[in-house]
């Protein structure tokens, strides 16, 4: 007879920590802890408020496709050009392959690029709209990211409407090369052949707007609005700061900083963006 600690245990058939495994699996994700003042806030109640901390006013990231709804009325948004989607023209390979990384994304987010775009109403007045995804690869902007942009104008042009782009990007995408960086004159291009309709293009930077984005459309706006605090700029402090060995002042390229130097409009309070870009609209149309 084995002596009873060279028994196998008892397996037991219902596990005592499921029902605790459970609760914790339903409460995962239902609870934001604000990066800026540390408050854990309850999910549900933070979109509400379109993902403005109610402590500090921190605004925290939200979707493109709610960004857009927020603004837009009701039921009216018409999403165009959703079946583009990037290629790997130079087969480029990195840590991995590029469109591995692309596949993958693409997985995971439900979305076919960094940039989602048609059109809406706005106080029943009819806008071109598109927005970054910056959650897709940085929102770094390639070929097809590009045309969408594009066509953002394009359209503007022909049903002679305002244009709207909300910016948050990291600038070009270098897995495409000079393809991405061409996207900075075609995108400019199409603007110059909207200016003829005589409608207004609103350029929106949120967190961040960087690299070839902020260089090319997103400041061409007839009128540039930013979130608080967003990071804007070609390139990063640590870079500028590395480059000419000075420290930046505080807050530098940050909107407020920027709004101080007169190289935005405004800044607007998420809350606030709606209202501010239909009294936009309807003084400039």
């Amino acid at each position: 007879m084995a002596a009873w600690f060279s028994k196998k245990p008892k397996i037991l058939q219902t596990d005592p920590n499921e029902a605790d495994l459970k609760v914790s699996s339903r409460m995962e994700g239902l609870w934001v802890k604000c990066d800026d003042c540390g408050e854990i806030l309850y999910r549900a109640d933070l979109e509400k408020v379109l993902n403005v901390c109610p402590m500090c006013s921190h605004h925290m990231p939200l979707t493109a496709r709610a960004r857009i709804a927020s603004v837009l009325d009701v039921g009216t948004f018409e999403e165009l050009d959703a079946g583009l989607e990037p290629l790997d023209p130079l087969g480029f390979s990195d840590s991995k392959k590029y469109k591995d990384r692309i596949k993958s994304t693409k997985k995971s987010l439900g979305e076919n690029d960094a940039f989602v775009g048609g059109v809406g109403k706005l106080d029943n007045q009819t806008v071109s709209i598109g927005c970054f995804v910056f959650e897709f690869m940085g929102g770094s902007m390639g070929s097809v990211v590009g045309e969408k942009v594009a066509r953002v104008f394009e359209r503007a042009y022909d049903l002679k409407c305002p244009a709207i782009v909300f910016s948050a990007s990291g600038g070009a995408r270098m897995q495409e090369g000079i393809f991405s960086l061409m996207q900075m004159a075609k995108t400019s291009a199409a603007i110059s052949r909207f200016r003829a309709v005589k409608k207004p293009y609103i350029s929106v930077m949120l967190h961040p707007t960087t690299g070839g984005v902020a260089a090319s459309f997103s400041w061409l706006g007839d009128v540039i609005l930013a979130e608080p605090k967003a990071l804007i700029g070609f390139a990063g402090p640590r870079v500028i700061e590395q480059t000419i060995r000075q420290k930046l002042p505080e807050g530098f390229q940050r909107s407020e900083f920027l709004l101080e130097h007169g190289m935005i409009d405004a800044i607007v309070h998420r809350k606030d963006l709606r209202a501010r870009l239909g009294q936009l609209i309807g003084l400039m149309s």
